[in-house]
């Protein structure tokens, strides 16, 4: 007998009610949501198939499956360390951040004017990062400290003035960065040469140096000499640190330095079995340029008062394609925002305790290992040791498994151990115990707490301050942080407001029952590598969604590695380099990319050492055959892959895909599908029956993992079985029989083995409690909702692209390429002026310059989509007064949206009503979203770019 009750998930997931639903069919003259997909769904591609999915659970009856997974998990005690420790998220931020759908479900803040809650998070995050590295520049985070290190690497073998493609990396360097280090240099020619920085290290032969400080293994180096050697023979110097012994050790900018990354982890982001964590990247102003990912700027508004905005590099992979300097898009600016508060929670006192504490505690544990009678081998550290345990390492290990801890194997007769925050001294006294072999007479922590010492170089403390600005020190009370956070979450438009109709980014419903598993502590407390036995749980969940994402796409095989989409990208791409390499086609380097791609596709397929052959479109913004075909013949001995957007990024079904795919494995190639548009084809068809060889799954839009501000994303890959064997593997896993072994052509992309496991429950809640015939239905209705509001918009607005009797897929495109010849109205005072009718802009420009982008996800029901088809059929009202003389241009509410609240102040003298401002729809009187800004001047923001903390004025109202 069934114990729960079937799942009933799907109704509340899929925003239409059963009338809604047949009020839009009957508005496009449509019997059924099946007649739909019948006529928009190309026969050719549409599976005979049902998924062969468990039928949907209910919300209790999956939770009770995830609870049953959680407790096979084994928390224990982690002294691992390796760059990942135990941390405490204060009870706010957990509560009013974390567990916040105002936080967790809006999008990139390219909309500036409508994010300026998250962009103050991040530039917080940003000063923090500043301060404790002593750089005068630092990005908004990268998806971990390993792809950190690999974009640095990036950035130092095109800035530095040697010649030479060596980079030298400590060999004291976490094992999990030097193998992405590796995966990422082998693409593009670079050699690493892995070494002892003193002795092996040889300036004039390499462009740039990676240093560790501390190490892997817990030692803190004096590189002030060698950095200076450094810079004389123009060679890029890059450090791998830690924000918390940064709170007690010279900066790294002081003494030379040009480049600092790591993982801001430990600032209250729990280890979560390896992400999402933020990664941190720091540098010289003089790299503004050239830094990867997003920075954020002070700005001015159209008042003149001060305000925030992405600075440099909006969406610059979309913009210069091959060209760009990353292929990051994602990164993880939610807990980069959960950085920065516990920064401001702790304050520059609290946080240089949390780390003095620390300290203090692992020189006592390397005292009393001494008194036992163990060799401490690291003689300068901050919070990691390695002891000498002569031929007994695996059986101090094992005892210490016993006693609830896990501690790290380094070598058959080393042992390492990290402590963190969370460490109590019973847990120094049971570690003691360990060593001893249970003798009674173990070290007295009472005894040697008293004697004081600072096991790390005077040379290299701390003298500078940090964390000077009074944002982190005002907000220590709960009273007043729980009101800043407050205050910034209401700056901000979120799914908890308004539908964001973001074409390309998929912003569905990130239910409540799927957040639920992420602060459990059986999933958010596992240390990335503790032994599998203790990982039970994530192990079943990993094999349960893999074979969930196997059924749904039709592929042989998934690896969960990639942590955002762009990683999985890039490592579809190097599994068919192996491939190609494993057949003896090494030479296969060219990649057809359609001019509709995203712009990530160019970008890393350059990553990835390829060179680009671009395929033109025709009118009707379909890949051309003729182009493609001949373009794939007169490369068919170099011919390495495609990569195509599947529906496409012009928001159709391209009739000829299977036929593009034939085309590219008759010369040669391997067809990469584009996974970016997946949600417009669960049901209807398998992705892997398109004829494709391997896709990438966005799980932060396909599978409801939330946006959270810019991230976290997951990006796995799913293959053919012939390229199965080739999936990323991993240098640090113990048993690897859930991991593939580590090809010598692929390799590690990302620091983790599994990516940034914390998130998979909730995909894997979606797909559970959605089953077979929810996820089936969400397709329909998200293509229903795309056409419903096509119909309401054709006639206001021209539409792009559309396919066979005028459908598109899950998204379109609305022209106002023409309204900008003929008024001078942009695309940009559209985008603005939604904002004052309480909406997010959809995807501004691009694919399509001059264009909306509009996707309305199944999520949304039929009001919302009516009132955002109201706001802009309204919008078209207001660009007719331009277009008939009554008002110009540059005077009209267009031209000066959005309309913020500093806009209430003085005499209105305006040539349009206070009402029409304010309040153009009725409605906006019972819940209008104030925009907390004027329109911000983007050309200002980057003529004087400032990425710090504004005065404190700026803050004058943050706790009223």
């Amino acid at each position: 007998m069934e114990i729960f009750a079937q799942g009933d998930f799907a109704f509340r997931h899929i925003g239409p009610t059963e009338r809604q639903t047949s009020e839009m069919l009957a508005t496009l003259r449509v019997g059924s949501l099946d007649e739909l997909i019948a006529r928009i769904v190309p026969s050719s591609i549409r599976t005979k198939q049902k998924l062969n999915l468990t039928a949907a659970r209910s919300e209790r009856h999956a939770l009770y499956e995830l609870r049953q997974m959680a407790s096979s998990n084994r928390i224990m005690t982690s002294m691992i360390g390796m760059g990942y420790y135990g941390t405490e998220m204060p009870a706010p931020i957990l509560r009013h951040v974390f567990e916040n759908a105002g936080w967790y479900t809006s999008y990139t803040p390219y909309q500036a004017e409508v994010s300026q809650g998250r962009l103050e998070a991040l530039l917080n995050f940003q000063q923090v990062v500043m301060d404790m590295t002593g750089f005068n520049l630092a990005n908004a985070s990268l998806l971990d400290e390993a792809t950190a290190a690999a974009e640095a690497m990036a950035l130092a073998f095109r800035v530095s003035k040697s010649k030479a493609k060596i980079l030298f990396v400590d060999r004291d360097t976490h094992p999990q960065t030097i193998a992405v280090l590796q995966t990422r240099a082998a693409a593009v020619s670079i050699d690493i040469r892995v070494g002892d920085p003193f002795a092996d290290l040889d300036a004039g032969s390499v462009f740039g140096v990676v240093l560790s400080y501390p190490g892997s293994s817990g030692a803190i180096c004096d590189f002030s000499a060698l950095t200076s050697a450094l810079k004389a023979a123009g060679v890029i110097t890059i450090v791998a640190t830690d924000l918390l012994a940064l709170a007690l050790l010279k900066p790294p900018a002081e003494w030379g330095a040009d480049i600092a990354i790591g993982s801001a982890q430990r600032f209250g982001v729990p280890m979560g079995y390896g992400g999402p964590h933020a990664g941190f990247f720091a540098t010289h102003d003089e790299y503004k340029r050239s830094i990867p990912g997003r920075i954020i700027g002070v700005a001015v508004d159209a008042h003149g008062h001060q305000a925030l905005r992405m600075a440099l590099q909006t969406r610059e992979q979309h913009i210069r394609r091959d060209r760009a300097t990353s292929n990051i898009c994602t990164a993880q600016a939610l807990l980069a925002i959960i950085a920065g508060f516990y920064a401001v929670f702790h304050g520059p006192d609290g946080i240089r305790r949390i780390a003095q504490r620390v300290h203090r505690l692992i020189d006592i544990l390397a005292t009393g290992l001494a008194e036992i009678g163990y060799e401490v081998l690291t003689k300068q550290f901050f919070d990691t040791i390695v002891v000498h345990t002569p031929e007994q390492a695996a059986h101090i290990i094992a005892r210490a498994r016993d006693a609830g801890i896990n501690l790290r194997l380094v070598d058959p007769d080393r042992v390492g151990i990290s402590l963190d925050e969370l460490t109590e001294p019973s847990d120094l006294e049971k570690v003691w115990l360990v060593f001893s072999g249970g003798t009674p007479k173990t070290p007295s922590f009472t005894v040697l707490a008293a004697l004081g010492s600072a096991s790390y170089p005077a040379g290299l403390r701390r003298e500078t301050p940090f964390l000077t600005h009074p944002v982190f020190s005002r907000f220590h009370s709960e009273t007043n942080l729980l009101r800043y956070m407050r205050r910034l979450r209401s700056k901000d438009i979120a799914l908890d407001r308004s539908m964001i109709p973001l074409g390309s980014c998929t912003m569905k419903l990130n239910a409540a029952a799927e957040m639920i598993p992420l602060s459990w502590p059986e999933f958010a407390d596992l240390h990335p590598f503790a032994p599998l036995d203790q990982a039970r749980g994530y192990q079943r969940l990993f094999k349960e969604l893999e074979a969930m994402l196997c059924e749904i796409t039709g592929f042989a095989a998934v690896s969960l590695q990639p942590n955002a989409g762009s990683q999985g990208e890039f490592a579809g791409l190097l599994t068919i380099r192996a491939y190609h390499q494993s057949q003896g086609d090494g030479g296969r380097d060219i990649c057809l990319i359609p001019a509709s791609a995203h712009g990530t596709n160019p970008a890393s397929a350059t990553l990835a050492g390829y060179k680009i052959v671009a395929v033109n479109c025709d009118n009707g913004g379909n890949v051309d055959l003729a182009d493609l075909a001949g373009k794939a013949e007169a490369n068919r001995d170099r011919l390495g892959a495609l990569m195509i957007t599947y529906p496409s990024t012009h928001g159709v079904f391209e009739e000829g895909i299977k036929e593009i795919c034939n085309i590219v494995h008759q010369n040669g190639g391997q067809v990469y599908i584009d996974g970016a548009n997946l949600n417009a084809l669960i049901g209807p068809a398998k992705i892997a029956e398109l004829g494709g060889d391997v896709c990438h799954m966005n799980l932060h839009k396909t599978f409801c993992i939330p946006h959270g501000g810019g991230g976290p994303g997951v990006g796995p890959i799913a293959v053919r079985s012939h390229l199965a064997p080739f999936l990323p593997g991993h240098p640090v896993v113990i048993d690897r029989s859930r991991v593939p072994k580590l090809h010598p052509d692929t390799g590690a992309v990302s620091a983790a083995p599994w990516g940034s496991p914390l998130v998979l429950p909730i995909a894997w809640a979606y797909i559970a409690m959605m089953g077979p015939d929810g996820l089936a239905k969400a397709t329909k209705v998200a293509i229903l909702n795309a056409n419903y509001i096509t119909h309401r918009l054709k006639g206001h607005y021209p539409i792009v692209y559309s396919g066979p009797d005028g459908y598109v897929a899950h998204e379109c495109i609305i022209d106002l390429r023409k309204i900008q010849e003929t008024t001078g109205i942009t695309v940009e005072d559209v985008a603005k002026r939604l904002i004052d009718f309480g909406f997010h802009a959809p995807t501004m420009s691009w694919p399509v310059p001059g264009t909306l982008m509009i996707e309305p996800t199944e999520s949304e029901d039929k009001d919302e989509l009516d009132r955002f088809c109201d706001a802009l059929i309204a919008i078209r009202r207001e660009i007719e007064a331009v277009e008939r003389g009554k008002i110009a241009a540059a005077d009209c509410v267009l031209r000066h949206a959005p309309h913020s609240l500093q806009d209430l102040s003085g005499t209105w003298t305006r040539q349009y009503s206070f009402e029409q401002a304010f309040f153009p729809l009725q409605e906006l009187r019972d819940d209008k979203f104030w925009p907390p800004v004027g329109r911000i001047d983007n050309v200002a923001g980057d003529r004087v770019l400032q990425c710090s903390c504004p005065p404190m004025e700026y803050y004058s109202t943050a706790a009223e």
